[in-house]
């Protein structure tokens, strides 16, 4: 099974690097390994993360892999100076893209996304069915 790590893909822009930082591996089956974007944002939901769990089907012929990615779009108040999220696009097997989010924002959410699948530490997941410990 693959070993807890940070994961660095590149920005939609296709030269920017974007490191997900390794916040906790998983301890088991159905615990997640979670990874977040620290280079986003000024708090913590205000960042870009990334979830991954794992765990036996039912009958226990095989591994199932979930992995979750969550881009929040950002704003600033300007009659009270606060940043909150706004709109959120999180994507897993499929994405779900609000109509409400620009254009920029959606591009830089799923090209993250899919870069980040595409690491050498979610395709070893996928293909060992164990999330990283």
């Amino acid at each position: 099974m693959p070993t807890m790590a940070n994961i660095t893909v590149k920005k939609s822009d296709g030269t920017t690097d974007v490191t997900f930082s390794a916040l906790q591996g998983s301890s088991g089956d159905g615990v997640a390994a979670v990874w977040r974007c620290e280079s986003v944002g000024t708090a913590a939901g205000h960042k870009p993360s990334v979830t991954m769990t794992s765990r036996w089907n039912g009958p226990r012929t095989a591994r199932r892999v979930d992995a979750s990615f969550m881009y929040p779009q950002i704003a600033t108040d300007t009659a009270t100076g606060l940043t909150s999220v706004v709109n959120k696009v999180p994507v897993t097997i499929s994405a779900v893209v609000p109509v409400a989010v620009p254009d920029t924002v959606v591009a830089e959410s799923i090209a993250q996304a899919i870069n980040l699948f595409d690491s050498t530490l979610f395709v070893d997941a996928f293909k060992t069915g164990y999330a990283p410990t």
